[in-house]
């Protein structure tokens, strides 16, 4: 068998092509059928996932701390991503995680249940992601062996349940060397289809030295969205070298910014926000406000005194902890936030 490359190709176009073969006198076979191939867009364009251009995503809690108790199925319709938190780990496997549905703790919510809801969420357009991680998550991928663990274990988790991929939310620190490695490594397994978000805390994206910005410039070739948590955080530098004070259009704003000045796609970032202000200890917003952040993003209006020197049409959308705290705030950010996103150019 000959292989060969074809060059001086244009990017993402579909071509036909007649193949024949020929020894070293110069006898040919017949051609063979047409066959038609598409060549690569480069990575320019999102990763696989099939997701809308601006997308709308909501953590759904898998435990009842008085907010709202809901099933996948009570989810409202603006959430194209449903991030179920949290993965557990495994105290046998370094690295490895498992996921066990609190069916006592959400009125008797069972794994039938739980799994027909989310094939019917995925049915409808939507991908469930498991989440890995939260305030008391305490899974490290440091080393080979935790890598590889937590590879085949996630794979084995999402497999069972029929998640569409996973989020990274490790509040107590990542390995970007390991954990990229694991999430390439579960990616390589899965399929190019698998989602790949991460929801840091704002300290976390400050400069491209930190290990969690690392480890998404490190899986920027399969990640989907960063959708960093812009509450519980205080005062933070801008993007513009100044300091702003959450809770406002300038700190989101400016803050975003940093991931693209830092080397991610504008289709690789999202704005995370509390649902209401119950759902976080600082920084909520009203739902107004994330969408004056999304249009001076995306257009260079609703700004504050941050002014970006170019809007980033192509954002890719917003984040809220949590729809089961939204739900008990009368679903504004599903409402107001997610009509804002899915409106966007």
């Amino acid at each position: 068998m000959t292989s060969w490359t074809a060059t001086g190709l244009a990017a993402a176009t579909t071509y036909s092509f007649k193949v024949r073969a020929c020894d070293p006198s110069g006898n040919c076979s017949p051609y063979g059928a047409a066959a038609s191939g598409t060549t690569s867009d480069g990575g320019t364009n999102p990763p696989a996932g099939n997701l809308p251009a601006h997308v709308l995503t909501g953590y759904w809690q898998n435990f009842n701390n008085g907010a709202t108790v809901q099933k996948i199925s009570d989810v409202p319709a603006a959430y194209d991503v449903i991030a179920v938190a949290f993965a557990d780990a495994d105290a046998a496997k370094p690295g490895g995680i498992t996921f066990n549905l609190d069916s006592a703790g959400l009125g008797g919510y069972t794994v039938a249940q739980f799994k027909a809801d989310i094939a019917a969420k995925q049915a409808a357009g939507k991908k469930v992601i498991l989440s890995v991680g939260g305030q008391n998550g305490t899974i490290s991928v440091a080393d080979p062996t935790a890598a590889a663990n937590f590879a085949s274990s996630a794979l084995s988790v999402l497999r069972a349940y029929g998640f569409d991929g996973i989020d990274i939310d490790l509040e107590n620190g990542v390995n970007a060397q390991y954990m990229g490695q694991a999430l390439h490594s579960l990616q390589s397994q899965f399929g190019s289809g698998l989602v790949v978000t991460m929801a840091p805390q704002t300290i976390d994206l400050q400069s491209t030295s930190a290990e969690y910005f690392k480890l998404a410039l490190a899986i920027k070739d399969i990640l989907t969205i960063v959708n960093v948590q812009y509450y519980n955080s205080g005062s933070m530098n801008g993007c513009d070298g100044q300091v702003y004070s959450q809770g406002s259009v300038d700190f989101i704003t400016a803050q975003a910014c940093l991931m693209l000045q830092g080397g991610l796609r504008p289709d690789q970032v999202g704005l995370g926000l509390p649902a209401s202000s119950r759902a976080a200890g600082s920084g909520y917003v009203a739902p107004s406000v994330v969408n004056n952040a999304l249009d001076c993003l995306t257009k260079g209006t609703g700004c504050g005194n941050y002014k970006p020197s170019s809007p980033w049409p192509s954002l890719r959308g917003a984040m809220t902890w949590s729809t089961n705290w939204d739900a008990t705030n009368g679903n504004q950010f599903a409402t107001q936030v997610g009509g804002h996103v899915h409106a966007l150019p």
